[in-house]
């Protein structure tokens, strides 16, 4: 391994690291705004719901706090590692990220502070918008940096100039398709993660009969969201591929180990032995027609194989090899797509039951064993969808403008090194800790005191006087 390949580990692991937190961060806010919403509407329900608010709310304290620190780090390896590529699309790249701080950052950051602090001080109707614009905030946070992500994966809206890309039509990078398909597949996957999450915790606290009142409610609000989350990432995914198909059609052989251009119409690899340096299948198992299907929405239709369009890039481009690491494209695809299949069939399995034993759903033990054992899941499929986003379009860092060699600092390896194993040390230890914090709030639900609990700070009281009184006077 050289400069570089350590150069790309540490940047992929810290993205990695970075994503564990933002993709709860971005779903839970939405959620809690949700619940704050119900509470305000349903007056003979507020205590239960606001209780329930409080309860994630305070999780997702812990889990923004925490993933604040991790995100800093991630724009100063711009200048660490990757300088290069800083300097070359410095223009562009620096727009969007700019933007996030301050259409986005600032307001969480002030009116989460708000909402939480203000929940026994504020109005119901003032503390109910301050954990909205929570919430729409952390959309636009999410929107702006996988803007920036998309413009790497399909640039436009630049021109050349001597070395450097420039910024000519900042409209066609807002609203170019990719950037908004990129932005749904985020945030149905967001959804999902969050809708997941707090389907463990209630079922968790369920199964041992504790605040049933509040969890069975939970159980059934973040039923609803698992749902919409799951199937709202398995189509914006589904499109997002027949994308990569058209835009980046060696992303998309790679996803399917296809070697040589298919036929019309093009099966579906199942499984598949892979031998990259042959360039070829040791075998591959086959369904077909569904290929096409998945490629074209209908019968017919074939795709390139890696060898033809290694060789057409190899004169678009120059000399070199442009084939990505095939099998941890093509596992990483197949996995996420299984575990989504999962999640998906567990969520509607739930509003099933749901619908069939009406309030027995809270004590269908089964089902509430298995949304805990699922946990980690949504997790999984996240970081498993952006090793094929990023793999995938290998050697590129800006797709068919700048390689990863040509955008990498002229630091050595040891340099590199040390500043890898400093990153993992800080941000497995935040993890570390955040998941602790987490466990342990989650683990002593509303009613009891954490394990962890500071004596020199008490756990919050996640019953609201505030809304109490407001009951009185209303």
């Amino acid at each position: 391994m050289d400069a570089v390949e350590l150069a790309r580990f540490q940047f992929a692991s810290t993205n990695i690291f970075h994503f564990f937190f933002v993709s709860l961060t971005v779903g839970l806010a939405f959620f809690i705004a949700v619940l704050e919403t119900i509470a305000y509407r349903r007056r003979h329900a507020r205590q239960t719901y606001a209780r329930m608010t409080n309860f994630f709310g305070h999780l997702f304290l812990i889990n923004f706090a925490v993933g604040v620190v991790t995100g800093i780090v991630q724009e100063f390896q711009f200048g660490m590692n990757w300088s290069e590529y800083a300097r070359f699309v410095g223009n562009i790249f620096g727009v969007p990220l700019a933007l996030e701080v301050l259409m986005a950052f600032f307001i969480e950051s002030t009116f989460i502070g708000l909402w939480w602090f203000g929940k026994d001080k504020l109005s119901p109707l003032l503390r109910l918008g301050c954990i909205w614009l929570v919430a729409i905030a952390t959309q636009i946070s999410a929107f702006w940096v996988v803007l920036a992500n998309a413009w790497m994966q399909h640039p436009v809206g630049y021109r050349i100039e001597g070395e450097r890309a420039v910024l000519t039509s900042f409209s066609e990078v807002v609203f170019h398709y990719k950037a908004w398909l990129y932005f749904a597949h985020v945030q149905g996957s967001a959804w999902t993660v969050a809708g997941f999450f707090a389907l463990a915790i209630s079922a968790f606290h369920l199964l041992r009969r504790r605040d049933v009142e509040v969890f069975s409610r939970a159980l059934r609000v973040a039923l609803v969201f698992a749902a919409v989350g799951t199937t709202f990432s398995a189509t914006s995914g589904h499109f997002e591929a027949q994308v990569a198909r058209a835009d980046q059609p060696m992303k998309f052989a790679a996803m399917e180990a296809q070697w040589e251009t298919s036929g019309s119409p093009a099966p579906w690899s199942l499984i598949a032995g892979i031998d990259q340096e042959q360039g070829r299948n040791t075998f591959n198992v086959e369904i077909p027609y569904v290929g096409s299907v998945l490629a074209f929405n209908r019968l017919e239709g074939r795709y390139e194989g890696m060898r033809e369009l290694n060789e057409e890039y190899q004169r678009r481009y120059g000399p070199g090899e442009y084939i990505p690491p095939v099998a941890p494209v093509y596992w990483s695809f197949r996995l996420m797509v299984a575990i989504g299949v999962l999640l998906l069939l567990t969520a509607f399995t739930g509003l099933f039951l749901w619908w069939r034993r009406r309030a027995r759903l809270d004590q269908t033990r089964w089902y509430l064993r298995l949304l805990v054992l699922l946990v980690p899941l949504p997790w999984v499929a996240n970081f498993l969808g952006w090793i094929v986003t990023e793999l995938g379009r290998q050697p590129f860092m800006v797709y068919g403008l700048l390689t990863v060699p040509e955008g990498v600092s002229a630091n050595t390896f040891r340099e590199v090194l040390v500043g890898l194993v400093g990153l993992w040390v800080v941000y497995l230890g935040l993890i570390g800790l955040d998941i602790f914090l987490l466990t342990s709030t989650a683990r002593a639900g509303i009613s009891n005191k954490p394990e962890a609990q500071l004596a020199s700070a008490p756990p919050p009281s996640y019953f609201s006087e505030g809304l109490q009184d407001y009951d009185r006077r209303n």
